[in-house]
């Protein structure tokens, strides 16, 4: 069973979204550790995110997610992405020091279809888990932390769509058996997500639709491809 932590009372600007005990033991005032040299790992055009930047907010080296990606390291590294009806799972082995996110934009391509594409939840779960695994994650150490699912753009109000989104992700890592840590989901706005894989930290800033236009454009412009475009190959990748 999940086990989801209370979400903290909305305050202004970014804050963080963790479990209690790691709240315990991490001191509020560590800073964070410089990048490791050789730790940059390379592009892959399989679904991987490949938007790679130094964030000099945190002093390290950063991959920010778009609709339809996933990232998984063990890296003292950075994880990053805008979301508005979309989800982002992140997931980790808590303690092996391996995590990683997704950025999925619909539960699924629909009742009986079957689709190999990182555009829907159900695969981009897949994908997502077994990268960790191949990472050398421990199936039954696994944790999550999601979020998103803010029922923010127009055309999607009738349907709900980021509602959708986080009922399947909920009812996909129960029936996977992965708990959740903590959670900041469902409402009416956009997020920014900062995720530590190594350590689990996650950061949160929710914002006002008008601060992440171009990233909100993004995410119209693709739910619009997915209504017309079928899927190609095994896995499509946001351009």
């Amino acid at each position: 069973m999940s086990v989801h932590e209370p979400v903290l009372p909305r305050r202004a600007g970014m804050r963080e979204v963790e479990s209690p005990a790691a709240r315990t033991a991490r001191s509020s005032t560590a800073v964070p550790p410089a990048p490791r040299a050789g730790s940059w790992e390379a592009d892959v055009n399989d679904g991987r995110a490949h938007m790679h930047y130094f964030e000099r907010q945190f002093g390290l080296n950063a991959t920010k997610l778009l609709p339809g990606e996933f990232y998984v390291t063990a890296d003292d590294h950075v994880l990053t992405t805008v979301l508005g009806s979309c989800v982002a799972a992140c997931i980790l082995d808590t303690e092996a020091g391996i995590g990683g996110m997704n950025h999925s934009m619909l539960p699924d391509a629909g009742e009986g279809v079957a689709s190999g594409s990182a555009r829907y939840g159900s695969y981009a779960m897949e994908l997502l888990i077994n990268d960790l695994l191949k990472a050398g994650a421990r199936r039954g150490a696994l944790a999550a932390k999601l979020f998103g699912g803010g029922n923010v753009l127009q055309s999607f109000t009738t349907n709900q769509v980021g509602t959708r989104n986080v009922e399947f992700v909920h009812a996909y890592l129960q029936a996977e058996r992965i708990p959740v840590l903590a959670e900041d989901v469902l409402d009416v706005y956009p997020r920014k997500i900062f995720f530590f894989p190594r350590s689990g930290r996650a950061l949160v800033r929710r914002l006002p639709p008008a601060v992440v236009a171009v990233d909100l454009a993004d995410e119209r412009a693709y739910g619009s491809r997915l209504r017309s475009e079928p899927v190609q190959g095994g896995v499509e990748l946001f351009e």
